[in-house]
């Protein structure tokens, strides 16, 4: 008898009455509560784990460098290679239009000048970054020679032409981009992705309330770019064009507030022809990233560098911090059409204390270069920028190299302007960089397969041996940078148990094992009754999916998709394990994803520990046979069967369930509502995945071990087509290797379900267990 209880309509798979039974070799888990209990709590434990991880980044960056303090040429060597991992993390790799040209943006109709003043005149601009792809803004050009070149942002819900004071919105002093140009500088104001939801979305199949940088941040992420690297290679490209030909030697500055100092700051560090940056309402402690808005989401951003490390790559350059009050952000738009399915993020007002004390880390970290260069304040977190002009005239000076003596604010006039033409839509302006961004970054997906080729065609076809040797290096790869990785376990193997199921052919135990302090892997193991002393039997390792746990797996006659797949394996005889993964709580464990990434390392990182530690246990239990562990996985459970097998080679065999598909293209398809574009499911994705590692190399990862497909034709997950065009890649390489009875794919009619046919046979054939050979609806009564 199996005891259940219901609560909201949920099963809840529960103790058995005592005497309570545990495994042999175990201890009594007497405090484990329902299944649901068990899985908030490896929720809540990993939480812990992940804020103790966060919190120790800090101390282990200094592993990742190698400053060589004795002078500012040797720094800035000794840095370099930081650089090129931070240039990387934020895709700001390229390639940009060489020999930029500065496009005035008017018509016959729509001058480019807009507007004039007594020192400067203003023109609405364009230049170009990436091949078809030009950034837009406005371009402040002085009436004499100009003393230096500056790019300029404001917030990104700022408008250029509020920052330069041609429209109202902003205070006479936070109209930095004017008050820069009336001193003499040539200023290049961008327009940067704003936090609307105007362009979110493809008006000819759903429309988001996803901001437009988390759009892009979207599409970008998939194949290793970003909303940052995007919009620091649009500064780079402006000072391209400042610096063309060997015309200028004009000192270069870049400036900006909020999102706009996030740039600058970002820019500065990867750019070394910037002499001076200024980086308002923005510089702080970074611990708490995964609060923020997604698109500050940065893959192994905290693994080697807070705001204090990215601003040492400014060193020996020069820097001022200005810790002014910030945005503010509560969340994502509203709803669009009745749905929300942006991710959570806020951005509270700037912490005083944090901004000064990671200004202090950076003077530590510097150690004996020339701390002159650096500025911080006026420091008050409540002020707006540039209160009586103090910081402009300090930038200025940094930037000029000259002494300037700023020890009282001034009132800043507002400003006297000549407008000449209207000004240009910021709307559809908006609409034209986002789409600009979209339409590049849809290339790079499109194209992406190519690269894949390109990078996997070394690897060694002429045997299944020669393979698994020559794409060693591939599977490191696909470990360290796509799922990354937490510590191995720590913890004593000393499981807990208790028993929960007494069926007539098997009885249940819950199990939980540690795995790292508050980190444990758990689920629910089945053992056929008919175990014979030191019989080895097969074992089935049965992968729920989102939102699930292991009961309707191994509680029999459940009306779930599952159709209680476990339980009737362990009729047929095989010991069963259903773990549960940490993927149920929605934007609770979501936020688990955040927390992962700027530490490098994803859901699938703690995954891959559960499962190293589990295959662990099961190969001391008596009656397993380690080399017939068999995975077979339901959905995010299918996402786990392509992942966890390509990284553990104790299982001997995967099925990928109501999953498999062309991912890059299920992640970034525009064209189709089951596209993760246009759901809450913003955890799916993974840094770069499309340069090397769409889902049939992650099956080339499991070969020369079986791998099979099971597909229901009317399966929302994606259409046949691309599941088949995905699997043909799998099957030529199967063939390719001598193997090609080791892969399969099975068609039914049906849905996102376990169909259990095809399946069943699959693992009675390849788990040498003949009593395996029927099917799950023959078994049902």
């Amino acid at each position: 008898m199996v005891r259940i209880a219901l609560l909201g309509g949920a099963l809840l798979l529960v103790a058995l009455p005592a005497p309570a039974q545990s495994l042999p070799g175990t201890t009594a888990w007497d405090d484990r509560g329902s299944t649901d209990d068990a899985a908030r709590a490896m929720v809540e434990g990993l939480h812990r784990f992940l804020d103790r991880e966060t919190a120790a980044s800090i101390a282990r960056r200094a592993g990742h460098w190698d400053r060589d303090c004795s002078g500012p040429d040797a720094y800035a060597r000794s840095v370099d290679p930081n650089r090129g991992r931070l240039e990387r993390i934020v895709g700001a790799v390229g390639p940009r239009v060489e020999a930029v040209a500065m496009h005035l943006a008017g018509t016959t109709d729509q001058p480019a000048e807009v507007a004039r003043a007594e020192r400067f005149r203003v023109f609405a601009v364009r230049w170009d970054v990436f091949p078809g792809v030009q950034a837009e803004g406005l371009l402040l050009d002085p009436e004499g020679e100009p003393i230096a070149d500056v790019v300029a942002m404001a917030d990104c819900d700022v408008t250029p032409e509020a920052f330069v004071g041609l429209v109202e919105g902003l205070a006479p002093e936070a109209q930095v981009a004017r008050l820069l140009a009336e001193a003499g500088c040539r200023v290049v104001v961008p327009v940067l992705l704003d936090r609307s939801a105007t362009f979110s979305g493809n008006p000819d199949v759903a429309m988001t309330n996803l901001t437009h940088r988390e759009w892009i941040w979207r599409q970008g992420f998939e194949t290793g770019r970003h909303p940052i690297g995007f919009e620091v290679d649009a500064v780079r490209a402006a000072i391209d064009w400042f610096s063309r030909d060997g015309q200028s030697d004009l000192p270069i500055g870049v400036m900006g507030h909020g999102e706009g100092g996030l740039i600058a700051l970002y820019a500065s560090a990867l750019d070394d022809r910037i002499d001076a940056a200024w980086v308002a309402g923005y510089f702080g402690d970074r611990q708490e990233v995964w609060r923020e808005p997604i698109e500050r989401d940065v893959w192994g951003l905290l693994d080697e560098f807070g705001d204090a490390e990215i601003a040492s790559l400014v060193a020996p350059r020069a820097l001022m911090i200005e810790p002014c009050r910030g945005p503010e952000v509560d969340g994502p738009p509203p709803p669009v059409n009745g749905r929300a399915v942006a991710a959570s993020g806020t951005l509270r007002a700037i912490d005083r204390d944090g901004t000064v004390n990671e200004f202090d880390r950076l003077i530590r970290l510097t150690g004996d270069l020339d701390r002159k260069r650096f500025h911080i304040g006026p420091v008050s977190g409540t002020q707006t920028l540039n209160v009586g002009d103090l910081a402009r005239r300090t930038f200025l000076g940094i930037l000029l190299d000259r002494e300037t003596r700023v020890d009282d604010g001034r009132e800043v006039p507002a400003p006297r302007w000549l407008q000449t033409a209207p000004l240009p839509d910021p709307t559809s302006r908006m609409g034209r960089w986002v789409r600009a961004l979209q339409g590049h970054t849809q290339e790079l997906l499109r194209t992406s397969e190519y690269r894949r080729e390109a990078r996997w065609s070394q690897a060694d076809r002429s045997s299944p041996d020669a393979w698994l040797a020559s794409t060693a290096d591939l599977r490191e790869a696909f470990r360290e940078e796509l799922i990354g990785q937490i510590p191995a376990a720590t913890e004593p193997l000393e499981p807990r148990s208790i028993k929960v199921l007494d069926e007539e052919n098997f009885e249940g135990y819950a199990v939980e094992i540690p795995v790292l302090p508050d980190v444990v892997a758990s689920g629910i193991l089945l053992l056929p009754k008919d175990l014979a002393e030191g019989e080895k039997r097969p074992v089935v390792v049965c992968q729920h999916g989102l939102e699930g746990t292991p009961d309707p797996i191994v509680i029999p006659g459940v009306a779930s998709p599952y159709n209680s797949y476990g339980a009737a394996l362990a009729d047929l005889g095989y010991i069963v394990y259903a773990p549960q993964n940490p993927y149920i709580g929605q934007d609770r464990f979501r936020t688990l994803q955040r927390k992962l990434h700027p530490l490098k390392a994803s859901l699938f990182s703690v995954v891959v520990r559960q499962h190293e530690r589990t295959l662990e246990w099961l190969n001391t239990l008596p009656n397993v046979d380690p080399d017939r562990i068999a995975f077979y996985g339901l959905s995010y459970g299918g996402k786990t069967a392509m992942r966890v097998p390509a990284l553990i080679d104790g299982y001997c065999l995967s099925i990928c369930s109501a999953d498999f598909n062309e991912w890059v293209v299920k992640c970034t398809n525009l064209y189709r509502t089951l596209s993760y574009l246009y759901t809450v499911e913003y955890d799916m994705y993974e840094w770069d995945l499309a340069s090397g590692f769409n889902y049939a190399e992650m099956a080339a990862l499991i070969a020369p071990r079986p791998f099979m497909v099971e597909r229901g034709h009317s399966d929302g997950v994606a259409p046949d087509e691309w599941v088949a065009f995905e699997f043909a890649k799998v099957r030529r390489l199967y063939d390719t290797l001598g193997i090609g009875d080791r892969s399969e794919i099975t068609f039914f009619n049906g849905g996102h379900l376990i169909k259990g046919e095809a399946t069943f046979d699959f693992l009675a054939r390849h788990l040498d267990w003949p009593r395996g050979r029927r099917s799950l609806e023959s078994l049902q009564p």
